[in-house]
């Protein structure tokens, strides 16, 4: 873990509100597993007080990116950073995806800003496996696909791709994966990640699932980012520290 004042290389509008931020840090871009996450001090005044979490969205030599929406005043001020600014960061931080072992087919399934963690996840994975993607959102507006491989969208008004959740796109789709040995990847808001959860168990199905929730100090200190174990219903996971990946037969979403 790495305490690193780093200059922003370029700030890019994706689409509506919705940022790519790169910066030089070759100190973390050489290092960092995808699901893996930096802990941001968004401005050197008081506020906002408290870092912020944010995905590593790709790796491009030295860069770090990063994808973000407009939230708050927080995210606004990231947006409006400039080659040059100093960007004061915390990483890596968590645990991330594991993409070695038996499988031969990665499938992705991401859910709006979920998307952020899967083009670096994409990029490291590689041509080692089959890569499919699903992204979903409410509208095409919350759709993105930067950095993406063989993608398949959903819309739930139908206005991009398949009209429904990018879960019952999944299913729609399964039949076609039959035969192969499948790894699924998720990220995404939690009622998509309960129900990809919820069919993966059913159908036998190894996934890991990049979860979400506020944080202060992004190491485990504070213990404010709980969720729960199943194994053990009083024995609670840092989302933070353990996470955010977690095999989905671990933790209740």
């Amino acid at each position: 873990m790495l305490i690193i004042k780093s200059p922003v290389e370029k700030t890019i509008e994706l689409d509506h509100d919705i940022y790519l931020l790169k910066i030089r840090c070759p100190e973390i871009a050489g290092i960092i597993k995808p699901g893996e996450f930096l802990n941001i001090r968004v401005s050197e005044s008081m506020y906002p007080l408290l870092r912020r979490p944010f995905s590593v969205c790709d790796v491009e030599g030295d860069d770090l990116c990063l994808m973000f929406n407009i939230f708050g005043e927080g995210t606004r001020m990231l947006s409006r950073k400039h080659k040059g600014d100093l960007i004061d960061i915390l990483g890596p931080l968590g645990k991330g995806f594991n993409i070695e072992g038996d499988y031969d087919t990665a499938v992705i399934v991401g859910g709006g800003l979920g998307a952020a963690p899967f083009p670096y996840l994409t990029r490291r994975i590689g041509s080692r496996k089959n890569i499919f993607t699903f992204i979903g959102g409410k509208t095409h507006r919350d759709v993105i696909t930067y950095g993406m491989k063989n993608v398949s969208t959903a819309t739930d008004d139908g206005s991009k791709g398949f009209k429904g959740t990018v879960v019952e796109l999944f299913k729609s789709r399964f039949s076609e994966f039959r035969g192969t040995k499948m790894k699924i990847f998720g990220c995404g808001p939690n009622a998509m990640l309960r129900s990809l959860k919820e069919f993966c168990i059913a159908n036998d199905l190894e996934c890991e699932v990049s979860t979400e929730c506020v944080m202060a100090c992004g190491f485990g200190i504070c213990q404010g980012c709980p969720i729960e174990s199943t194994e053990h219903p009083e024995k609670y996971f840092l989302v933070c520290k353990d996470g955010p990946v977690f095999n989905v037969n671990d933790v209740v979403l």
